[in-house]
């Protein structure tokens, strides 16, 4: 069953990057607090995800916070090390946390998983975006097939 409106976030380990070193984190510490946006991708380095999901919401990130955000979120089935190198080549600058979900515990625990063997891929996420108030969801917005519409920046900014 996947996460709805009014579920807590789940509090599992994720990764992130600090300089060369792969640190655990848990999502309900870095979720957990104020109001966040958290999008997810298929992959890191993927042609929407790389063309238009991401450099969304590091060009508006300026205009989510002016509407009261905290953090802006992005989360792949990636390891830290791929997730620091797109942030790095997307020129992310601390507007995005790049969250790595390598093992896809967060993924399966959200709900929001999407096979993608057909193209390779193996197990990813679904590509979706959230607000997160106190780690309580507020809003969720999955796209319902292949593309970017519901879960772009453009969207979440309305829905804030």
């Amino acid at each position: 069953m996947s996460i709805a409106v009014g579920d807590r976030i789940p509090d599992v380990e994720v990764r992130v990057l600090n300089g060369q070193t792969p640190e655990p984190v848990r999502t309900g510490e870095l979720l957990g607090r104020g109001k966040v946006v958290l999008f997810a991708v298929p992959g890191a380095f993927t042609p929407t995800c790389s063309d238009f999901h991401l450099p969304g919401f590091v060009a508006r990130a300026d205009d989510l916070r002016a509407k009261g955000v905290d953090t802006v979120a992005c989360v792949a089935v990636n390891d830290a090390f791929v997730m620091g190198a797109w942030g790095k080549a997307q020129k992310v600058d601390g507007k995005v946390l790049m969250l790595g979900d390598g093992n896809g515990d967060f993924t399966r625990a959200m709900g929001l998983t999407m096979d993608g063997s057909a193209v390779g891929l193996g197990t990813r996420s679904q590509r979706f975006a959230a607000i997160v108030e106190d780690g309580v969801v507020t809003a969720m917005m999955v796209e319902p097939g292949p593309g970017l519409d519901v879960s772009a920046v453009e969207s979440v900014l309305r829905s804030l």
